[in-house]
Protein backbone atom coordinates (compact mmCIF):
# COMPACT_ATOMS: atom_id res chain seq x y z
CA UNK A 1 0.00 0.00 0.00
CA UNK A 2 0.95 3.48 -0.84
CA UNK A 3 -0.61 6.66 0.22
CA UNK A 4 -0.06 10.13 -1.85
CA UNK A 5 -1.16 13.37 -1.49
CA UNK A 6 -3.26 14.23 -4.47
CA UNK A 7 -4.98 16.91 -6.29
CA UNK A 8 -5.73 20.48 -4.50
CA UNK A 9 -2.87 20.18 -2.07
CA UNK A 10 -0.43 19.75 -4.22
CA UNK A 11 -1.42 22.44 -6.75
CA UNK A 12 -1.55 25.16 -4.57
CA UNK A 13 1.47 24.41 -2.66
CA UNK A 14 4.00 24.49 -5.94
CA UNK A 15 1.77 28.11 -6.49
CA UNK A 16 2.55 28.90 -2.52
CA UNK A 17 -0.86 29.73 -1.71
CA UNK A 18 -2.50 28.75 1.64
CA UNK A 19 -4.92 25.55 1.39
CA UNK A 20 -7.34 24.04 3.55
CA UNK A 21 -8.61 20.70 2.59
CA UNK A 22 -6.25 17.34 1.59
CA UNK A 23 -7.11 14.55 -0.60
CA UNK A 24 -5.11 11.18 -0.51
CA UNK A 25 -5.49 8.06 -2.99
CA UNK A 26 -4.21 4.82 -1.92
CA UNK A 27 -2.37 2.58 -4.29
CA UNK A 28 -2.29 -1.08 -4.09
CA UNK A 29 -5.06 -1.89 -1.54
CA UNK A 30 -8.57 -3.05 -1.18
CA UNK A 31 -11.89 -2.22 0.28
CA UNK A 32 -10.91 -4.58 2.94
CA UNK A 33 -7.71 -3.93 3.95
CA UNK A 34 -8.52 -0.06 4.41
CA UNK A 35 -10.79 -1.33 6.64
CA UNK A 36 -8.85 -3.74 8.00
CA UNK A 37 -6.51 -0.45 9.18
CA UNK A 38 -9.57 1.22 11.01
CA UNK A 39 -10.58 3.46 7.86
CA UNK A 40 -14.49 4.04 7.98
CA UNK A 41 -16.49 3.83 4.78
CA UNK A 42 -18.37 7.12 3.13
CA UNK A 43 -20.62 7.06 -0.17
CA UNK A 44 -21.31 4.36 -2.47
CA UNK A 45 -20.38 5.11 -5.61
CA UNK A 46 -16.88 4.71 -5.46
CA UNK A 47 -14.45 3.58 -2.43
CA UNK A 48 -13.24 6.14 0.02
CA UNK A 49 -12.39 6.54 3.09
CA UNK A 50 -12.18 8.76 6.65
CA UNK A 51 -9.20 7.94 8.38
CA UNK A 52 -9.32 6.85 12.01
CA UNK A 53 -7.37 9.87 13.56
CA UNK A 54 -7.47 13.14 10.99
CA UNK A 55 -10.58 12.50 9.44
CA UNK A 56 -9.42 13.10 6.06
CA UNK A 57 -10.28 11.63 3.11
CA UNK A 58 -8.59 8.49 1.38
CA UNK A 59 -9.95 7.48 -1.65
CA UNK A 60 -8.56 3.91 -3.60
CA UNK A 61 -7.30 4.78 -6.92
CA UNK A 62 -9.74 3.74 -9.37
CA UNK A 63 -10.08 4.28 -13.18
CA UNK A 64 -13.45 5.51 -14.58
CA UNK A 65 -15.79 4.66 -17.86
CA UNK A 66 -18.51 6.62 -19.47
CA UNK A 67 -21.75 4.36 -19.16
CA UNK A 68 -24.45 7.52 -19.26
CA UNK A 69 -25.03 10.95 -19.83
CA UNK A 70 -24.41 14.06 -17.00
CA UNK A 71 -21.98 14.30 -14.19
CA UNK A 72 -22.82 11.11 -12.74
CA UNK A 73 -23.07 8.90 -15.97
CA UNK A 74 -19.53 6.94 -14.95
CA UNK A 75 -18.61 3.45 -13.67
CA UNK A 76 -15.75 3.08 -11.30
CA UNK A 77 -13.02 0.51 -11.43
CA UNK A 78 -11.17 0.16 -7.74
CA UNK A 79 -8.25 -2.61 -7.37
CA UNK A 80 -4.86 -2.90 -5.91
CA UNK A 81 -3.81 -3.28 -9.78
CA UNK A 82 -4.99 0.83 -10.44
CA UNK A 83 -1.67 2.50 -10.29
CA UNK A 84 -1.05 6.39 -9.72
CA UNK A 85 -0.61 7.12 -13.19
CA UNK A 86 -4.12 5.80 -14.54
CA UNK A 87 -5.52 7.08 -11.33
CA UNK A 88 -4.50 10.81 -12.17
CA UNK A 89 -5.41 10.51 -15.78
CA UNK A 90 -8.94 10.66 -15.38
CA UNK A 91 -8.66 13.91 -13.67
CA UNK A 92 -9.61 17.06 -15.28
CA UNK A 93 -6.61 19.34 -15.16
CA UNK A 94 -3.13 18.99 -15.45
CA UNK A 95 -2.54 21.22 -12.58
CA UNK A 96 -5.03 18.81 -10.91
CA UNK A 97 -3.28 15.83 -11.85
CA UNK A 98 -0.16 15.43 -10.19
CA UNK A 99 0.66 13.64 -6.57
CA UNK A 100 2.92 13.75 -3.77
CA UNK A 101 5.13 11.14 -2.13
CA UNK A 102 5.40 10.92 1.92
CA UNK A 103 9.09 12.28 1.04
CA UNK A 104 7.42 15.48 -0.62
CA UNK A 105 8.76 14.46 -4.34
CA UNK A 106 6.00 15.13 -6.79
CA UNK A 107 4.74 13.13 -8.98
CA UNK A 108 3.51 14.96 -12.49
CA UNK A 109 3.26 12.51 -15.45
CA UNK A 110 1.66 14.97 -17.54
CA UNK A 111 3.00 18.01 -17.33
CA UNK A 112 1.41 19.66 -14.52
CA UNK A 113 4.22 22.04 -13.31
CA UNK A 114 5.08 23.41 -16.59
CA UNK A 115 1.16 24.53 -17.18
CA UNK A 116 1.68 26.00 -13.84
CA UNK A 117 5.16 27.68 -14.56
CA UNK A 118 3.04 28.91 -18.39
CA UNK A 119 -0.20 29.83 -16.29
CA UNK A 120 -1.95 27.33 -18.30
CA UNK A 121 -5.16 25.61 -17.51
CA UNK A 122 -5.04 22.66 -19.56
CA UNK A 123 -6.71 19.21 -19.89
CA UNK A 124 -5.11 16.07 -19.01
CA UNK A 125 -6.63 13.68 -21.30
CA UNK A 126 -9.73 13.51 -24.11
CA UNK A 127 -11.65 11.94 -21.17
CA UNK A 128 -11.88 15.95 -20.34
CA UNK A 129 -15.17 15.72 -23.06
CA UNK A 130 -16.89 13.06 -21.14
CA UNK A 131 -18.09 15.03 -17.77
CA UNK A 132 -19.94 17.94 -18.00
CA UNK A 133 -19.60 19.09 -15.25
CA UNK A 134 -15.92 20.20 -16.12
CA UNK A 135 -16.77 23.24 -18.18
CA UNK A 136 -17.93 24.56 -14.98
CA UNK A 137 -15.28 23.66 -12.95
CA UNK A 138 -12.81 25.12 -15.39
CA UNK A 139 -14.30 28.36 -15.59
CA UNK A 140 -14.24 28.23 -11.60
CA UNK A 141 -10.66 28.09 -11.65
CA UNK A 142 -10.63 30.54 -14.03
CA UNK A 143 -11.88 32.81 -11.81
CA UNK A 144 -9.84 31.81 -8.99
CA UNK A 145 -6.13 31.89 -10.91
CA UNK A 146 -6.90 34.55 -12.62
CA UNK A 147 -4.98 37.25 -10.61
CA UNK A 148 -2.02 34.79 -11.43
CA UNK A 149 -2.32 35.21 -14.90
CA UNK A 150 -4.10 32.27 -15.50
CA UNK A 151 -6.02 31.35 -19.01
CA UNK A 152 -7.61 28.43 -20.61
CA UNK A 153 -5.62 26.22 -22.91
CA UNK A 154 -6.93 26.16 -26.43
CA UNK A 155 -7.39 23.44 -27.07
CA UNK A 156 -9.11 23.16 -23.51
CA UNK A 157 -11.43 25.15 -24.60
CA UNK A 158 -12.28 23.90 -28.06
CA UNK A 159 -13.55 20.86 -25.47
CA UNK A 160 -15.79 22.96 -23.52
CA UNK A 161 -16.92 24.67 -26.68
CA UNK A 162 -17.95 20.69 -28.08
CA UNK A 163 -19.25 20.32 -24.40
CA UNK A 164 -21.90 23.48 -24.80
CA UNK A 165 -23.07 22.11 -28.12
CA UNK A 166 -23.31 18.50 -27.27
CA UNK A 167 -26.37 19.07 -24.96
CA UNK A 168 -24.96 17.35 -22.18
CA UNK A 169 -24.59 20.51 -19.94
CA UNK A 170 -28.44 20.75 -19.62
CA UNK A 171 -27.96 16.70 -17.78
CA UNK A 172 -26.29 18.61 -15.18
CA UNK A 173 -28.38 18.43 -11.73
CA UNK A 174 -29.37 21.89 -10.57
CA UNK A 175 -27.77 20.80 -7.24
CA UNK A 176 -24.47 20.66 -8.88
CA UNK A 177 -24.19 23.12 -11.15
CA UNK A 178 -25.47 25.46 -8.08
CA UNK A 179 -22.62 23.95 -6.24
CA UNK A 180 -19.91 24.98 -9.18
CA UNK A 181 -21.52 28.54 -9.69
CA UNK A 182 -22.05 29.97 -5.74
CA UNK A 183 -18.29 28.64 -5.43
CA UNK A 184 -17.18 30.55 -8.72
CA UNK A 185 -19.24 33.67 -7.77
CA UNK A 186 -16.87 34.14 -4.09
CA UNK A 187 -13.42 33.38 -6.36
CA UNK A 188 -11.55 36.76 -6.87
CA UNK A 189 -12.69 37.10 -9.98
CA UNK A 190 -16.42 36.09 -10.78
CA UNK A 191 -16.13 37.60 -14.10
CA UNK A 192 -13.79 35.49 -15.66
CA UNK A 193 -16.24 32.62 -15.01
CA UNK A 194 -19.06 34.07 -16.82
CA UNK A 195 -16.84 35.42 -19.75
CA UNK A 196 -14.70 32.00 -20.11
CA UNK A 197 -18.60 30.64 -20.18
CA UNK A 198 -19.64 32.73 -22.74
CA UNK A 199 -16.42 32.11 -24.66
CA UNK A 200 -17.01 28.80 -24.81
CA UNK A 201 -20.77 28.67 -25.54
CA UNK A 202 -22.42 27.37 -21.94
CA UNK A 203 -23.42 30.56 -20.86
CA UNK A 204 -25.89 30.37 -23.60
CA UNK A 205 -27.10 27.15 -22.26
CA UNK A 206 -27.05 27.36 -19.01
CA UNK A 207 -28.15 31.02 -18.31
CA UNK A 208 -29.32 31.99 -21.70
CA UNK A 209 -31.32 35.79 -19.66
CA UNK A 210 -27.26 36.60 -18.90
CA UNK A 211 -26.23 35.60 -22.18
CA UNK A 212 -28.68 38.01 -23.75
CA UNK A 213 -27.18 40.57 -22.46
CA UNK A 214 -24.15 41.03 -24.29
CA UNK A 215 -24.14 43.23 -27.73
CA UNK A 216 -27.35 45.50 -26.00
CA UNK A 217 -26.65 48.98 -25.82
CA UNK A 218 -27.16 51.30 -22.88
CA UNK A 219 -27.02 55.09 -22.71
CA UNK A 220 -23.27 56.10 -22.37
CA UNK A 221 -23.69 58.97 -20.39
CA UNK A 222 -25.30 56.85 -17.65
CA UNK A 223 -22.65 53.38 -18.69
CA UNK A 224 -19.77 54.61 -20.31
CA UNK A 225 -18.78 50.79 -21.18
CA UNK A 226 -22.20 51.15 -23.25
CA UNK A 227 -22.37 47.10 -23.22
CA UNK A 228 -25.22 45.41 -21.14
CA UNK A 229 -22.93 42.64 -20.43
CA UNK A 230 -20.02 43.84 -20.25
CA UNK A 231 -21.76 46.26 -17.27
CA UNK A 232 -22.42 42.78 -15.76
CA UNK A 233 -19.03 41.81 -15.35
CA UNK A 234 -17.94 44.56 -13.87
CA UNK A 235 -20.56 44.65 -11.52
CA UNK A 236 -19.09 41.08 -10.31
CA UNK A 237 -15.84 42.73 -10.32
CA UNK A 238 -16.94 45.03 -7.86
CA UNK A 239 -18.55 42.44 -5.62
CA UNK A 240 -15.28 40.85 -5.61
CA UNK A 241 -13.11 43.67 -4.60
CA UNK A 242 -15.84 45.05 -1.75
CA UNK A 243 -16.10 40.85 -0.41
CA UNK A 244 -19.44 40.95 -0.90
CA UNK A 245 -21.51 37.73 0.57
CA UNK A 246 -22.62 35.12 -1.93
CA UNK A 247 -26.52 36.69 -2.14
CA UNK A 248 -25.23 40.07 -3.24
CA UNK A 249 -23.28 38.91 -6.02
CA UNK A 250 -26.14 36.52 -7.02
CA UNK A 251 -28.30 39.61 -7.65
CA UNK A 252 -25.86 41.33 -9.22
CA UNK A 253 -25.44 39.24 -11.96
CA UNK A 254 -29.30 39.06 -12.18
CA UNK A 255 -30.06 42.29 -11.71
CA UNK A 256 -30.09 43.50 -15.71
CA UNK A 257 -30.99 40.60 -17.20
CA UNK A 258 -34.78 42.66 -18.41
CA UNK A 259 -32.30 44.64 -20.66
CA UNK A 260 -31.99 41.07 -23.24
CA UNK A 261 -35.73 41.75 -23.54
CA UNK A 262 -35.81 45.30 -24.27
CA UNK A 263 -37.28 45.84 -28.18
CA UNK A 264 -33.75 46.69 -30.17
CA UNK A 265 -36.16 49.41 -31.87
CA UNK A 266 -36.10 51.23 -28.56
CA UNK A 267 -32.17 50.57 -27.63
CA UNK A 268 -30.03 52.15 -25.42
CA UNK A 269 -32.98 52.96 -23.51
CA UNK A 270 -34.52 50.63 -21.20
CA UNK A 271 -38.05 51.09 -19.86
CA UNK A 272 -39.67 49.42 -17.13
CA UNK A 273 -36.59 46.63 -17.70
CA UNK A 274 -36.96 46.08 -14.16
CA UNK A 275 -40.42 44.51 -14.04
CA UNK A 276 -39.22 42.64 -17.38
CA UNK A 277 -36.95 40.85 -15.88
CA UNK A 278 -38.39 39.65 -12.99
CA UNK A 279 -39.44 36.45 -15.01
CA UNK A 280 -36.06 35.93 -16.13
CA UNK A 281 -34.52 36.32 -12.79
CA UNK A 282 -37.19 33.74 -11.53
CA UNK A 283 -36.46 31.18 -14.57
CA UNK A 284 -32.89 31.85 -13.06
CA UNK A 285 -33.23 31.24 -9.44
CA UNK A 286 -35.39 27.80 -10.39
CA UNK A 287 -33.15 26.18 -13.30
CA UNK A 288 -30.64 25.98 -10.28
CA UNK A 289 -32.83 25.13 -7.44
CA UNK A 290 -31.18 28.71 -5.21
CA UNK A 291 -31.19 28.67 -1.91
CA UNK A 292 -34.25 31.02 -0.51
CA UNK A 293 -31.98 34.15 0.76
CA UNK A 294 -30.28 34.77 -2.56
CA UNK A 295 -33.57 33.74 -4.80
CA UNK A 296 -35.42 36.91 -2.71
CA UNK A 297 -32.48 39.30 -2.91
CA UNK A 298 -31.55 38.62 -6.50
CA UNK A 299 -35.84 38.96 -6.91
CA UNK A 300 -35.72 42.41 -5.02
CA UNK A 301 -32.48 43.73 -6.22
CA UNK A 302 -33.96 43.34 -9.76
CA UNK A 303 -37.13 44.84 -9.06
CA UNK A 304 -36.02 47.91 -7.01
CA UNK A 305 -32.11 48.74 -8.09
CA UNK A 306 -33.35 52.15 -10.09
CA UNK A 307 -35.15 52.74 -7.18
CA UNK A 308 -31.95 52.31 -4.78
CA UNK A 309 -29.77 55.16 -7.72
CA UNK A 310 -32.69 57.69 -7.68
CA UNK A 311 -32.98 57.40 -3.40
CA UNK A 312 -32.39 61.60 -2.73
CA UNK A 313 -35.47 62.21 -5.26
CA UNK A 314 -38.05 59.65 -4.63
CA UNK A 315 -41.15 60.97 -2.22
CA UNK A 316 -41.73 59.81 1.38
CA UNK A 317 -44.25 57.42 0.57
CA UNK A 318 -42.06 55.71 -1.76
CA UNK A 319 -39.28 55.45 0.47
CA UNK A 320 -41.65 53.66 2.97
CA UNK A 321 -43.01 51.06 0.42
CA UNK A 322 -39.84 50.41 -0.40
CA UNK A 323 -38.66 49.55 2.99
CA UNK A 324 -42.04 47.67 3.34
CA UNK A 325 -40.94 45.87 0.48
CA UNK A 326 -38.00 44.89 1.93
CA UNK A 327 -40.24 43.69 5.41
CA UNK A 328 -37.08 45.98 6.56
CA UNK A 329 -38.23 46.36 10.30
CA UNK A 330 -38.21 42.45 10.45
CA UNK A 331 -35.03 41.64 8.33
CA UNK A 332 -33.09 44.47 8.23
CA UNK A 333 -29.91 42.65 7.14
CA UNK A 334 -31.62 41.88 3.58
CA UNK A 335 -32.41 45.73 3.41
CA UNK A 336 -28.69 46.08 4.03
CA UNK A 337 -27.11 43.75 1.42
CA UNK A 338 -30.01 45.48 -1.27
CA UNK A 339 -27.96 48.72 -0.27
CA UNK A 340 -24.80 46.88 -1.07
CA UNK A 341 -25.89 45.63 -4.80
CA UNK A 342 -27.07 49.06 -5.89
CA UNK A 343 -23.88 50.50 -5.06
CA UNK A 344 -22.08 47.52 -6.84
CA UNK A 345 -24.66 48.26 -9.79
CA UNK A 346 -23.30 52.11 -9.55
CA UNK A 347 -19.64 51.95 -9.22
CA UNK A 348 -19.74 48.72 -11.68
CA UNK A 349 -19.14 51.52 -14.77
CA UNK A 350 -16.27 52.18 -16.62
CA UNK A 351 -14.24 54.97 -15.31
CA UNK A 352 -17.00 55.71 -12.55
CA UNK A 353 -15.59 52.62 -9.98
CA UNK A 354 -14.51 55.35 -7.47
CA UNK A 355 -17.15 57.92 -7.42
CA UNK A 356 -19.08 58.31 -4.09
CA UNK A 357 -22.71 56.48 -3.82
CA UNK A 358 -24.80 58.85 -1.24
CA UNK A 359 -27.68 57.26 -1.49
CA UNK A 360 -26.56 54.08 0.56
CA UNK A 361 -26.27 56.09 3.77
CA UNK A 362 -29.60 58.48 2.88
CA UNK A 363 -31.36 54.58 2.30
CA UNK A 364 -29.83 53.50 5.99
CA UNK A 365 -30.84 56.61 7.66
CA UNK A 366 -34.64 56.35 5.99
CA UNK A 367 -34.76 52.94 7.62
CA UNK A 368 -33.32 54.11 11.06
CA UNK A 369 -35.92 56.39 11.21
CA UNK A 370 -38.70 54.66 9.97
CA UNK A 371 -37.37 51.74 12.76
CA UNK A 372 -37.19 54.24 15.10
CA UNK A 373 -41.16 54.64 15.53
CA UNK A 374 -42.35 53.03 18.64
CA UNK A 375 -45.58 50.93 18.82
CA UNK A 376 -45.98 51.43 22.41
CA UNK A 377 -47.43 55.11 22.54
CA UNK A 378 -49.86 53.72 20.07
CA UNK A 379 -51.13 51.05 21.54
CA UNK A 380 -51.37 53.47 24.60
CA UNK A 381 -53.61 55.79 22.43
CA UNK A 382 -56.14 52.14 22.21
CA UNK A 383 -55.39 51.54 18.60
CA UNK A 384 -55.45 47.76 17.52
CA UNK A 385 -55.44 45.54 14.32
CA UNK A 386 -56.36 47.52 11.20
CA UNK A 387 -55.95 50.97 12.83
CA UNK A 388 -52.59 50.39 14.69
CA UNK A 389 -51.01 49.17 11.12
CA UNK A 390 -52.35 52.52 9.51
CA UNK A 391 -51.51 54.44 12.61
CA UNK A 392 -47.87 53.07 12.40
CA UNK A 393 -47.59 53.90 8.91
CA UNK A 394 -48.79 57.13 9.33
CA UNK A 395 -45.99 57.76 12.17
CA UNK A 396 -43.74 55.64 9.89
CA UNK A 397 -44.25 58.04 6.95
CA UNK A 398 -44.22 61.18 9.13
CA UNK A 399 -40.63 60.20 10.46
CA UNK A 400 -39.08 59.60 6.72
CA UNK A 401 -40.74 62.99 6.00
CA UNK A 402 -38.97 64.80 8.94
CA UNK A 403 -35.72 63.05 7.74
CA UNK A 404 -35.62 63.75 4.19
CA UNK A 405 -36.10 67.30 5.43
CA UNK A 406 -33.23 67.48 7.50
CA UNK A 407 -31.30 65.54 5.40
CA UNK A 408 -27.61 67.53 4.29
CA UNK A 409 -26.20 65.05 2.10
Amino acid sequence: MQIYKVGGAVRDRLLNRPFSDTDWVVVGASADDMLAQGYRPVGADFPVFIHPQSGEEYALARTERKSGRGYGGFTFYASPDVTLEEDLIRRDLTINAMAEDTHGRVIDPYGGQHDLQARLLRHVSPAFAEDPLRVLRVARFAARYAPLGFSVAPETQALMRELSESGELEALTAERSWKEISRALMEPRPDVFIQVLRDCGALTVLMPEVDALFGVPQPPQHHPEVDAGEHVLAVLRQCAEHDQPLSVRWACLAHDVGKGKTPPEDWPKHHAHEHLGLPLIAALNARFKVPRDCQELAQLVGEYHTHAHRALELRPNTILDLLQSFDVYRRPQRFEEFISASEMDARGRHGLELREYPQADYLRGAAQAARAVAVQPLLEKGYKGAELGEALKRERLAAIKAYKESYAG
